[in-house]
């Protein structure tokens, strides 16, 4: 029995092994293009050799090796791919809305790689998204960062296997309406919302002391303590205060944002990512102080009231601060406009081309802690790539191909092709009409809670 337990063990780790060892990577010489590198400067007429998934030389007259596939990208630009540092895109389940901390629940557990939204996503040249958990916890769950190589079978194969772990906070609102009014627990106001992070990470610090006075007694003589019971809730806020989670926090007014940097304080959390962020203006020297930066809308705002008071010169505003900003998109159609989003912060605040496009690239890419690896173009980095005909902070622009780690994965010449594997022509579309409250996914799957609260209110008020 034993000797079978031993083969079995060897036949999955083996098959783990393949699993990787199988995420595509592909190999390409780019020749003549614009190279957008994004904290390089521009280079004209500049060749890209992409070999095994990894940008290896940038140059010109560069030559491919045998086999190495080229393509002339004569006129166009070329660009990192873009990255969506606020996504629900690709998830079958966004919000677990049981309890004001679910912080044990894990987004990787409910990716959905067949949905239709990674290859318009791709379209649109966005070749990461952060996809979130909704907001209706003070303390959310567990993100996943995914790469969108469309065509898989397989939810670990489209998630970024390498990237830091993150997780989702929300203030304000949303839960407290989902759980003061929808569940008729704390919190019921903005005092509660910080009473349950107070409270929670108080929790936190006393497991993790349990855990510690155990393993420091373990190996003694006669030491008789038992080991605290296993909590996972628990073990993953302690992960936040030992600096091995990343928080995104779901955010709009400023006295919020400065109530959870005081907390974060308070708790010696430093890395903490501010999301939405429509009031950061108005701190934002405090927000580019202490925290890892803020992640936002283009221009919109006003869609309840406590997002009532923004400005379009946010991002700008924030930016000039010293803020790494990015702009997202939290929406599974403005995601494939990303780049048109981030040129508003020209006309909003008069943003340099590098300024912009950065803020769709590197900016999200450290917001997410992989700046090492992707979000510009440059020797050794993963070669995420999107060729352009057009500048692509121009409205006239129109992403041509999309690479994930050197394959092509969207080329707007087999664009017709590659949809009808997925969706029928004769397929009826619903119209969009973006900029309502209804766009915004952080509180998907949490409607039965207000409808119960709503029968509730009329029954009490009859």
């Amino acid at each position: 029995m034993k000797k079978l337990n031993i083969i079995l063990a060897a036949l999955l780790g083996l098959g783990l092994n393949y699993s990787y060892a199988q995420t595509p990577k592909g190999s390409v010489l780019i020749k003549n293009a614009t190279v957008l590198t994004v904290t390089k400067g521009n280079l004209e007429n500049t060749d890209v050799l992409v070999q095994d998934g990894i940008i290896k030389q940038v140059g010109q007259n560069l030559a491919a090796p045998s086999g190495i596939q080229t393509i002339d990208a004569s006129g166009k630009f070329l660009m990192p791919g873009i990255i969506d540092a606020h996504s629900h895109v690709a998830l079958d389940v966004v919000n677990e809305a049981s309890a004001p901390i679910v912080a044990e629940v894990r987004m990787k557990d409910v990716v959905n790689p067949f949905e239709i939204g990674i290859y318009r996503a791709l379209a649109g040249g966005v070749t990461i998204s952060h996809a979130m958990h909704g907001s209706a916890n003070v303390i959310g769950g567990q993100n996943a960062t995914l790469k969108h190589r469309w065509g898989s079978d397989d939810p670990a194969e489209i998630i970024m296997q390498d990237a830091p772990r993150t997780i989702k906070f929300a203030l304000g609102e949303n839960p407290t309406r989902v759980h003061g009014r929808g569940n008729g627990i704390q919190p019921r106001t903005r005092m509660g919302v910080e009473a349950v992070l107070r409270n929670g990470f108080n929790e936190a610090l006393q497991y993790k002391k349990g855990w510690e006075t155990y393993n420091s007694g373990k190996g003694q003589k006669g030491n008789t303590l038992t080991p605290p019971v296993y909590n996972e809730r628990l073990q993953t806020l302690a992960d936040i205060l030992d600096g091995k989670i990343i928080v995104h926090c779901h955010s709009y007014r400023a006295d919020e944002i400065y109530m959870l940097i005081n907390v974060a304080k308070d708790f010696g959390i430093t890395k903490l990512v501010f999301q939405h962020t429509n009031e950061g203006f108005k701190v934002a020297p405090e927000i580019a102080e202490y925290t890892m930066g803020a992640s936002v809308f283009a221009d919109w705002w006003a869609y309840k009231m406590e997002v009532y008071y923004s400005t379009a010169f946010n991002a700008a505003i924030l930016q000039r601060n010293g803020v790494i900003t990015s702009i997202n998109s939290d929406s599974a159609e403005l995601i494939r406009h990303l780049y048109h989003e981030a040129a508003k912060t020209q006309r909003y605040g008069g943003l340099t081309d590098d300024e912009a496009l950065s803020m769709i690239t590197i900016n999200p890419a450290k917001q997410l802690g992989i700046a090492d690896k992707v979000g510009s173009i440059e020797v050794g980095k993963q070669a995420d790539l999107v060729i352009f005909e057009g500048h692509p902070l121009s409205s006239y622009a129109v992403p041509q191909m999309t690479f994930v780690d050197g394959v092509k994965y969207f080329d707007i010449k087999a664009d017709k092709d590659d949809q009808r594997q997925f969706v029928s022509a004769t397929e009826m579309v619903e119209p969009v009409f973006l900029h309502s409250e209804e766009d915004h996914q952080c509180l998907q799957d949490v409607d039965a809670y207000f409808e119960a609260f709503q029968g509730a209110f009329l029954e009490e008020k009859n």
